[in-house]
């Protein structure tokens, strides 16, 4: 009876029922964390006023609460102080036992700073050219004073980066062209007429670049007259150019309209905004776009290969010895781990494709690389040779589906065999191919390690896609989601103020891959639903 229970197969089933459900609890249970995590960092916390017993008062918002060691009864809170600048650290533990008094001052500020994070105080006053605007015990009129200037300073940030960017930006390439020119010149022996051209195009842009410098020089000079001083809860007083401010806000005075609005306005600057702090705050748009736009490369290089080296073996292929051995080694290329991918493409992309190109057409440039250095084109056909045994395996699969009578009923009204696979092959295999992109696209977006040595770093200068010709630049380095996790989660000096952005980050990233799948299963769904109910 036994025995025969076992060869029925029933606890096989159950295993690999509970198994499928094990796994999809702990997948549910990860993602529940990191949204759990990663959704509330935006949200203005109240602040908190701590009167301990030894006469010290903090002033900071709760974050955590612990079991103190060797303690069971006693209970210790974790409260973000911020104020890195004055106090050396972002967090401290306070004993509940050593609390006496709680309070929730209305009139307390928190300050976003471009640098040293945040600062909790109250406003004590405000210079402008070093003369009082609103001395002490006006701090209601200080607030009123400091949101116009803060205006004022980020317009004048606007102006700012549109000189370095545009303009600054402008002359710095047309100043490298010149020098590559000018090089190219020396390697052909050119004639000293044509030097001394160069030096005067040289010279009258030097030119240029100086006026823009000095209005560049006024402009900041100007958003740095503005100076705010804030009173700390222990009564150190600090000084912070209202320039170097990002936004203020009192969250112990704000309703729930106002919490949300500074909610989304944060949500906003962490999507479209530039990272700040070491990548610890600030926005990640250089890493989203750059995660986006390596996906899309990967998919015009891996997802086209695939499908066609899959229709040849399946279509075309005689099949013998020789097409099972690459069968084997496709499936075998599917586990390779990835960073020998990345190995791979360092030596074949890197040195070897970009090495050449450099030789060939940027030889004045040399020694310093221009495609023979890590970049985004590498970096993407890198995870292209990674993901594209999946789209091979799956592609053949959806083609080995398609019922023979088709093929066979094509050829026979007299269509060719190109037409026969056009027509009526790849429409019906065509759901299948689908779901290997799927599994290929979302494998290559959440890969790191190849990444790390074919052109991924911490902060990219510039976008690999800009305004200036040639508009797309696939030779830049560029910044990822998954590695700006990494980065900062493992990287960072000040892990606890880092691990909010590690939550937002991840959760970015699984929207993104979800928004992927979800966009090719629905494309998926309506294509079988359309050759389901066909008929050929």
């Amino acid at each position: 009876m036994t025995l025969r229970f076992w060869r029925g197969g029933d606890p096989f089933i159950w295993l690999t029922g509970s198994a499928l459900a094990f796994c999809l609890l702990m997948i549910s249970g990860l993602v529940g964390i990191i949204l759990y995590n990663g959704v509330g960092v935006f949200w203005p916390s109240t602040l908190q006023q701590l009167s301990l017993r030894d006469g010290q008062v903090v002033l900071g918002k709760v974050v955590d609460r612990q079991v103190i060691p060797d303690q069971p009864e006693a209970y210790r809170i974790q409260l973000k102080v911020g104020n890195r600048d004055a106090y050396g650290l972002d967090f401290r533990w306070v004993d509940e036992v050593d609390i006496e008094r709680i309070e929730r001052p209305a009139p307390v500020v928190v300050f976003e700073r471009i640098e040293w994070g945040d600062a909790y105080g109250y406003v004590e006053k405000i210079t402008q050219n070093g003369q009082v605007m609103v001395s002490e015990g006006q701090g209601q009129d200080a607030w009123d004073l400091l949101q116009p200037l803060l205006e004022a300073s980020a317009k004048r940030w606007e102006v700012i980066r549109s000189i370095e960017h545009d303009e600054m930006g402008q002359l710095n390439r047309a100043m490298e062209e010149l020098r590559l020119e000018k090089r190219r010149l020396e390697m052909d022996r050119a004639k000293p007429e044509a030097m001394a051209e160069l030096e005067d195009r040289n010279r009258a842009l030097w030119e240029r670049y100086e006026l823009v410098s000095d209005r560049l020089n006024a402009v900041r000079a100007e958003n740095e007259q503005a100076v705010v001083f804030i009173r700390l809860v222990d009564g150190q007083e600090r000084s912070v150019r209202v320039a170097d401010i990002v936004r203020t806000y009192k969250p112990n005075a704000l309703d729930l309209w106002g919490k949300v609005g500074v909610y989304c306005e944060k949500g906003w600057e962490f999507v479209t905004g530039q990272p700040r702090e070491s990548n610890t705050e600030g926005g990640i748009f250089p890493a989203l776009f750059g995660t986006v736009m390596m996906v899309m490369l990967m998919s015009l290089a891996a997802v086209p290969f695939g499908i066609l080296a899959a229709l040849y073996l399946r279509e075309y292929a005689k099949q013998g010895l020789f097409v099972r051995l690459v069968r084997i080694a496709v499936n075998n290329l599917a586990g390779v781990p990835s960073i020998v991918f990345g190995m791979f493409g360092l030596g074949f992309f890197v040195y070897g494709v970009g090495g050449g190109i450099d030789r060939l057409f940027y030889p004045e440039a040399l020694p310093t690389p221009t495609y023979g250095t890590g970049g985004i084109l590498w970096a993407s056909l890198t995870l292209a040779l990674l993901t594209v045994p999946v789209v091979i395996v799956a592609t053949e699969e959806a083609l080995a589906a398609v019922p023979r009578e088709l093929r066979e009923g094509a050829l026979g009204l007299g269509s060719t065999k190109f037409q026969m696979i056009w027509n009526i092959v790849l429409p019906s295999a065509l759901p299948g191919i689908l779901t290997g992109v799927i599994l290929a696209t979302a494998r290559g977006a959440g890969e790191v390690a190849p990444l790390m040595i074919t052109g991924v770093v911490k902060l990219a200068p510039d976008l690999p896609l800009d305004a200036f010709w040639p508009f797309f630049h696939l030779e830049r380095k560029f910044m990822h989601l998954g590695f700006h996790i990494y980065d900062v989660g493992f990287q960072s000096p000040n892990v606890e103020a880092a691990r909010p952005m590690v939550y937002t980050t991840a959760l970015l990233l699984l929207l993104i891959v979800l928004a992927l799948n979800l966009t090719a299963i629905v494309v998926r769904n309506k294509l079988r639903r359309r050759y389901a109910s066909s008929a050929f």
